[in-house]
């Protein structure tokens, strides 16, 4: 292909398109790789305003011949949507709903809309789109389309091809129609009318034509072939569908502009049905017994590897104690009108296949709730078996071939035996059983030459085994580069030539998605890493443990997903929520991290850990660690971030921010000179904000308030005896900076409920300190420091393995994840590590058996702050709550935005509050006046009283604390507990006029001076 002159285009570009065009380097990574083996650097990015804009760039590629890719969600296993291309990704704007009708059950969408979004708007009208991939919360339908995605409801409502109706499309070339079935009669009319509408449809019609009988015989007769075009769809018994023959063509033919799609009802009963078996490939040969029987709306399958993996890793393990015996199940969803009718259709299964509901390989439920958690393990698939415990990482390539469901138990073990024949132990197998579709992840060795010829043998002769079956190289996923250079061997030549004529017809300058399907490039070209990655070898503070002590192995840990960008639910990814943006996403920035280390020669990010497109991508990560938790290979970004940003400023001068905020522990400390002052300097009118601009914090930002008496200061005034650490009922109380300096009442009323629990508690004498906000800034050294001064502080208590009861979660997230890995050859840090305890879990786990905690008797909402959700859990908090009779309720809204630094950082605030408006905010507006507001964290409580909520946050044993005193709730409990009182408005002022007149007399003083020494040289 000829070389395009980047720089006319991108000038052509931001000229002609309403959008954003990005050829920087930072977009340019981000966007070199999906969810597949493949990686290639595209050309730019553009993210066009409106659809509109989008044809536009097409239009404008075409004329300096660049080639384009469509990009949905970015989860292609397949390789569709890397090229080196110009990427146009739809989902930041092009995502609206335009129009509905509910009585023909369609709807018209743009194509960057996502699944679950597009579900949400049509559950007014209990309509919903039919297909759903495991991806539903971040795939966008115009890479459904283009993908002729499936996922297991297809066992129901069929493939994206079955549920689309017409399609709007722009050619190469600049041609834009709609095209969908055509009759005999309206295809002549438009040959008539001439153009390129007419050329492309006389060229349909002849492909047909020279290849029916090919096309009728050669396309195997099952529900899951995805592989190849779909030339079947032209035919005439199939109404000449241009629209369905285009679905599936992965961007490689035209680009999709609008879709209209067929909807169906959403069922508004279920229940889910498990069948446990002793074998995968037995469960695999009762399927066809089992459909002849029913017709449910999902029939998945599980197998013990998968669970075994759960296990391992400690994930889904609730999912897993809701299985019934077997080492592999089969899962059968029915859907109905009524739930009596639903559960017959289970029971009258049992019934006819000799198996009964009590039986213990059985288990029933129709219970939303409880289904959920049964299929969360099956939906868990990909992300679990991507990095195995055993250190072995799982790739795709063969993860979603299809044959005859009838024909499924004997695939699989020969497939197994393929597996051994290559050395390829154990892949998990699991996928849509009831259509014949299996998924599995394979342990290639792809950064060898060895490795890799390996790699295209077993393709090669997979490919040769499920087309013997009479199967599909596809079942979901498509072919892109994993699979294009094998469909010969399915389809044989005839119809692969067909194909390329398809595409000719489309794009004869093979502009669009080249080297996929047609004329593919070898499925061993351009991976991701290959013979040929050599990635930089890097020193690092973290020691990495569960990734072979490997900064390189940490960053693969990302997969490309993409559940990062989701849109609700969980915590991950904030930024991304905020932004829509993929480098502000967990997964594009550690595509960058990947690119940074430079294994590859034509690598976008070249300067390393002093990379400016990797600082700027992660300044909007706000560290809250929801990916370390929610994402399913547990990428931890924010370590990586910390990682980065200490060898990114090594030796250099830091933003303002790393000093003001990041050594906040000392500045907390100096406060107690005078902290009425300070508070009334912090808040002062004009002095506030010159110092918020010294300090790199956001103008928009108000200070915390310092508290009039410290929690230490009470606690020394206390003079309570020292209890011994090696009683067993002593626990340590951590002091940490926020609690002690800013909010010390909750330090105080933990005090209380402790010792109403029985504990004595003691609080360390010298000066201790997490390293929180160094880690944080990327101050990693200086956190070392802090953290051996501390365990030196703290030893007499680790000897006697002395509890220690975190207030903070974010400080407790350090002991129990940061510190170890800070210092992994520190045996003080481990035993630290395992002796800190959250509030909760010592009340739930270690208070005597006859103590009950008591609280104000009602509804409690609860804010769980990030860093408890990814390493603690709420679990002993719940229970905790349960048992002082609180009726609790944990929002699901995500990070509440502030995440300690990040959100007082200058150009953070608005980034900040947009990420707590999507959820947190609103939750608390909408709480009942005589709720209790509980926020353990400092950072969830300051933006809640920050955030125009009229509401404070509580700490739990605040809410204990009240309990012990018989505090009715009546209307805003929060405002029995004590909080730092805010400045008044004439000190503020009085500090603004101190500071101008001392400004005045320094600057009188200086001219003075200049004057002086003027007249001495004169």
């Amino acid at each position: 292909m000829a070389e395009v002159d980047t720089a006319g285009l991108t000038t052509a570009l931001r000229a002609a398109v309403d959008g954003e065009v990005r050829f920087d380097a930072g977009s340019r990574g981000t966007y070199a790789t999906d969810g597949s083996n493949y990686r290639q650097v595209p050309l730019g990015v553009v993210v066009p305003r409106t659809v509109a804009a989008g044809a536009r760039a097409v239009e404008v590629c075409a004329r300096f011949g660049a080639p384009v890719l469509s990009r949905g969600g970015g989860t292609s296993l397949a390789g569709q949507a890397t090229n080196a291309a110009v990427v146009i990704d739809w989902t930041k704007y092009c995502h609206a709903l335009v129009s509905v009708d509910p009585d023909a059950r369609t709807c018209v969408v743009e194509p960057g809309i996502v699944l679950d979004e597009l579900n949400r708007q049509l559950s007014g009208h209990r309509l919903q789109f039919g297909p759903k991939p495991s991806t539903h919360s971040h795939c966008a339908l115009g890479g459904m389309i283009g993908n002729n995605s499936c996922g297991a409801s297809a066992q129901a409502y069929g493939k994206t091809v079955d549920n689309v109706r017409r399609l709007e499309i722009l050619t190469a070339d600049g041609a834009r129609m709609w095209v969908g079935p055509a009759s005999k009669e309206e295809r002549a009319r438009i040959v008539a009318q001439g153009g390129r509408r007419a050329e492309i449809h006389e060229g349909l019609e002849r492909i047909v034509g020279e290849y029916l009988a090919d096309i009728r015989t050669g396309y195997p007769k099952i529900p899951r072939r995805v592989s190849g075009y779909n030339l079947d769809s032209l035919l005439p018994e199939n109404g000449f569908d241009v629209a369905k023959a285009l679905v599936g063509s992965e961007g490689t033919l035209v680009t999709v502009l609008h879709a209209e799609l067929e909807l169906v009802p959403v069922p508004p009963c279920q229940s889910l049905l498990v069948l446990g078996y002793d074998d995968i490939c037995a469960a695999a040969d009762d399927v066809p017994r089992l459909l002849e029987h029913c017709a449910p709306t999902l029939l998945e399958a599980l197998d013990d590897r998968m669970a075994q993996l759960m296990r391992e890793e400690g994930a889904y393990l609730t999912s897993l104690d809701a299985l019934p015996d077997g080492d592999c199940w089969l899962m059968l969803q029915f859907s109905g009108d009524s739930q009596d009718a639903v559960d017959e259709q289970a029971l009258a299964l049992l019934r006819a296949v000799g198996r009964d509901e009590k039986d213990a390989t059985v288990a029933f439920s129709d219970d939303p709730e409880r289904e959920h958690r049964m299929l969360k393990a099956r939906e868990a698939g990909l992300g679990v078996t991507a990095r195995p415990p055993d250190g072995r990482e799982t790739w795709e390539g063969w993860e979603d071939s299809a044959v005859p469901p009838e024909r499924l138990g004997d695939y699989l073990r020969d497939l197994k035996k393929l597996f051994d024949d290559f050395g390829y132990d154990h892949p998990s197998l699991y996928g849509h059983f009831g259509q014949g579709c299996v998924h599995t992840r394979i342990p290639f060795e792809l950064t060898s030459a060895d490795g890799v010829a390996d790699f295209r043998r077993f393709l090669e002769r997979a490919a040769d085994l499920v087309t013997a079956y009479g199967g599909s190289l596809s079942g979901e996923h498509g072919d892109g580069q994993a699979r294009g250079e094998l469909l010969t061997r399915m389809y044989g030549e005839r119809l692969v030539t067909a194909f390329a004529e398809l595409k000719a017809l489309f794009d004869p300058d093979h502009r669009m998605n080249p080297g996929k399907v047609v004329h593919p490039r070898p499925v061993d070209g351009q991976l991701r890493l290959g013979p040929a990655w050599r990635p930089a070898t890097v020193t690092t503070h973290f020691g990495y443990p569960d990734d072979e002590h490997s900064f390189t192995r940490a960053v693969m840990r990302c997969v490309g997903i993409g559940n990062c960008r989701s849109h609700a639910g969980g915590v991950m990814c904030p930024s991304y929520r905020a932004t829509k943006e993929e480098e502000h996403s967990t997964r594009g920035r550690a595509r960058l991290l990947f690119e940074m280390l430079g294994g590859h020669a034509d690598s976008a990010v070249t300067d390393g850990w002093r990379s400016t497109e990797v600082r700027d991508a992660l300044d909007l990560c706000l560290a809250c660690k929801g990916c370390k938790s929610d994402c399913p290979t547990g990428v931890d970004m924010a370590t990586y971030k910390a990682e980065f940003l200490a060898h990114h400023y090594a030796r250099r001068v830091r933003p303002a921010a790393h000093y003001s905020l990041g050594w906040l522990p000392v500045w907390a400390r100096l406060s107690r000179v005078a902290p009425g002052l300070v508070n009334s300097v912090l808040q002062a009118p004009g002095a506030a904000r010159v110092g918020k601009r010294l300090a790199g914090v956001d103008s928009a930002r108000r200070a915390p308030v310092f508290a009039p008496e410290s929690f230490l200061r009470w606690w020394r005034a206390r003079a309570a005896d020292a209890p011994d650490p090696s009683d067993p009922r002593t626990v340590v109380l951590w002091p940490d900076t926020f609690t002690t300096y800013f909010h010390p009442a909750i330090a105080i009323s933990a005090v209380r409920v402790l010792e109403d629990a029985g504990f004595r508690v003691a609080v360390p004498g010298d000066t201790v300190c997490c390293g929180l906000t160094w880690i944080s800034t990327g101050q990693l050294a200086l956190a070392k420091k802090v953290l051996r001064r501390t365990l030196r502080v703290l030893r007499p208590y680790l000897e006697a393995g002395t509890p220690v009861i975190g207030l903070e979660p974010s400080c407790t997230a350090v002991f129990r994840a940061d510190a170890p890995e800070l210092l992994p050859t520190d045996h003080d840090v481990r035993r630290l590590a395992g002796q800190f305890r959250t509030f909760a879990e010592q009340l739930v786990h270690h208070a005597p058996d006859d103590w009950r905690p008591s609280a104000p008797a009602g509804r409690a909402t609860v804010q769980t702050h990030c860093h408890q959700h990814a390493v603690m859990k709420d679990d002993a908090d719940r229970e905790l709550m349960r048992r002082a009779g609180l009726d609790a309720v944990f929002l699901d809204e995500g990070c509440c935005g502030l995440a300690g630094n990040f959100g007082f950082e200058r150009g953070h605030h608005e980034v900040s509050m947009a990420v707590a408006e999507q959820g947190v905010l609103p939750a608390v507006r909408a709480a009942a006046a005589d709720s209790l507001l509980l926020a353990d964290g400092f950072s969830c409580r300051l933006q809640i009283e920050q955030g125009d909520t009229g509401r404070r946050g509580l700490h739990l044993a605040e809410a204990l604390a009240l309990g012990l005193d018989g505090h009715p709730p009546g209307d805003h409990p929060e405002h029995h507990a004590q909080r730092p009182p805010e400045p008044s408005l004439a000190g503020r002022w009085a500090t603004t006029a101190g500071a101008a007149v001392l400004t005045g007399a320094v600057t009188a003083a200086a001219g003075r001076g200049a004057l002086r020494r003027l007249h001495r040289r004169t």
